[in-house]
C-alpha cells in the first residue's frame, strides 16, 4: 500500500524487489530495494533497536517526509508515542474538525496606537490570556495577507522540493549555522521522534547573508522577519504594560535582541493515533508568533488539565509567551505545554518566530531572572536567574519531553 500526502487515502501499489518510484513531475525520487524505508529505520519487534534506527533515519536526510513519500503504510517504532498520551488527544487525529472547546481568546489590534481607550482595552484582554494560558490570537496586526500566504508557501515549496537539494541544508549544528534543515532537533534526547521536519533560521540580531538562505524561500522569509519585527515591538509592550511596567521595559531588557525562524511541515500520517506531530512543551522564548494554514492540530494545556484546540483563523496570528517571559514575570503570566496532532491529512505547514536573545559571546554574562519591580516580601522569586546559554543549553539537552525546562531553575 501507498499512502497518499494530499488526500489521506491509501493506494495499492504492488513492489517487486528491487522497485523504483519514478519521478513524476518533479517529485522526489526513491529506490526502495529488499527492504521497505520502513524496515531500515526499524520495526515494531522485540529485537528493536532505537539507537540504530534513529541514526539509520538521521542518516537518510530525507525526514518524515521522505520516509511518506516512499510509501510506508505503518509509523516507524521511533515515532511511537506511550498509548497514554494518544488517548488524551480530545480532538481526534484523522479527519474530524477542530473541536471549538474553550477558545483561545482572538485580540483585535486595530487602533490600539491612535485610541487610549482601545489600547487599555486590548491591555485588559492580553492580561487575562497570559495569565490564563499565555496563548491568544491576534488580527487587524498590520503584516499583510500577500506576505502571510507566500511565506507558508514559501516554507512549503522548501519541504516539497527534490530530496537531493535539501540534503544541502541538512545538519544538527543549530547553535554555529544560519540556516539547517532537520527533522527532530531533540532526536536522541526524545522518548520518541514527533512526525515532522523543520527549517530553521536565525535571523536576528545578526541577519543571514541572502547567499546563505535557500533561493526558494530566503526572500520570503527576510519579508516576513521584517513584517514580524515591527508586530514584536507592538506586542511586547502590550506585555509590559499588562505587568504594570512601562511600555518599552521589555524591549529595554533585550526581548527584541533575537529572533529563531522556524518552519515546520507536518506531513500527512498513516497512523496518526500512534504518534504526535508535536509533543507537548513550552518555548524558550520570551515570545512566539507563530503563522499557520488551515489544516488545525494545535492543543494548548489551559487551567492545567484540559487541552484546547487552537481553531485556525484566516490572516490571525498565534501569539504565545514562552518560558523565558513566564520567568521574568515570577509566573505572573504563564508559558503554557502546546502540541501539534499527528493528521491523516496533510501537510500542515507552520512558521513560527521564537523571540529571545541569542547565545553570543559578548551577551553571554547578561542573567534574565524575575523582574525586581515584580517581587517583594510577600511575592518572592520563584525561580533563580540564568543566562541565555545555560538556558538553551539546558532546553535542547532535555528535549520536547512534556516537562517545562523552567522546573530545573525553580527556587
Amino acid at each position: 500500500q501507498n499512502f497518499n500526502v494530499k488526500t489521506g487515502k491509501r493506494l495499492q501499489l504492488a513492489f517487486a524487489a528491487p522497485t523504483s518510484i519514478s519521478s513524476v513531475a518533479g517529485c522526489l525520487v526513491f529506490h526502495i530495494q529488499k527492504q521497505s524505508m520502513a524496515s531500515q529505520i526499524g520495526s515494531r519487534g522485540s529485537d528493536f533497536d532505537r539507537k540504530a534506527a534513529l541514526k539509520a533515519f538521521d542518516d537518510t536526510k530525507i525526514g518524515v517526509k521522505g520516509l511518506v513519500d516512499a510509501g510506508i503504510t505503518t509509523v516507524p517504532p521511533i515515532f511511537l508515542h506511550p498509548q497514554h498520551i494518544a488517548a488524551s488527544i480530545k480532538s481526534t487525529s484523522g479527519d474530524d474538525p477542530v473541536s471549538e472547546l474553550p477558545a483561545i481568546p482572538t485580540v483585535d489590534l486595530q487602533g490600539i496606537d491612535g485610541d487610549p481607550n482601545v489600547r487599555r482595552q486590548v491591555i485588559v484582554q492580553v492580561r487575562h490570556a497570559c495569565r490564563r494560558c499565555g496563548f491568544f490570537q491576534v488580527i487587524n496586526h498590520g503584516i499583510p495577507t500577500a506576505i502571510l500566504d507566500k511565506t507558508i508557501e514559501g516554507v512549503k515549496n522548501f519541504h516539497e522540493q527534490d530530496a537531493q537539494v535539501k540534503k544541502g541544508f541538512y545538519s544538527r549544528d543549530f547553535f554555529n549555522k544560519t540556516f539547517t534543515y532537520h527533522s527532530n532537533f531533540d532526536l536522541y534526547q526524545s522518548p520518541a521522534a514527533n512526525w515532522r521536519d523543520t527549517i530553521a533560521c536565525v535571523m536576528a540580531p545578526r541577519p543571514p547573508n541572502p547567499q546563505q538562505l535557500p533561493q526558494i524561500c530566503g526572500e520570503t522569509m527576510v519579508d516576513y522577519w521584517n513584517e514580524v519585527m515591527g508586530l514584536a515591538r507592538k506586542l511586547l509592550e502590550l506585555v509590559s504594560e499588562a505587568l504594570g511596567l512601562n511600555s518599552d521595559y521589555l524591549n529595554n531588557i533585550g526581548c527584541l535582541e533575537g529572533l529563531l525562524l522556524l518552519g515546520h511541515y507536518y506531513p500527512a500520517c498513516p497512523e496518526p493515533d500512534l504518534t504526535m506531530g508535536s509533543s507537548s512543551h513550552s518555548d524558550s522564548s520570551f515570545l512566539t508568533v507563530l503563522l499557520q494554514d488551515q489544516t488545525g492540530g494545535l492543543q494548548v494545556l489551559c487551567d492545567d488539565d484540559q487541552w484546547v484546540d487552537v481553531k485556525p483563523t484566516k490572516n490571525a496570528l498565534v501569539i504565545n509567551l514562552g518560558d523565558l517571559l513566564q520567568l521574568v514575570s515570577n509566573e505572573e503570566f504563564k508559558s503554557s505545554q502546546h502540541r501539534v496532532v499527528a493528521k491523516s491529512i496533510g501537510p500542515r505547514v507552520s512558521v513560527a518566530c521564537f523571540l529571545r536573545p541569542q547565545p553570543l559571546p559578548e551577551k553571554s554574562s547578561r542573567v534574565y531572572g524575575p523582574l525586581k519591580e515584580l517581587i517583594s516580601d510577600g511575592n518572592p522569586p520563584v525561580f533563580r536567574g540564568t543566562t541565555i546559554k545555560e538556558f538553551l543549553e539546558h532546553y535542547y539537552a532535555k528535549g520536547l519531553n512534556g516537562i517545562s525546562a523552567l522546573e530545573h531553575f525553580r527556587l
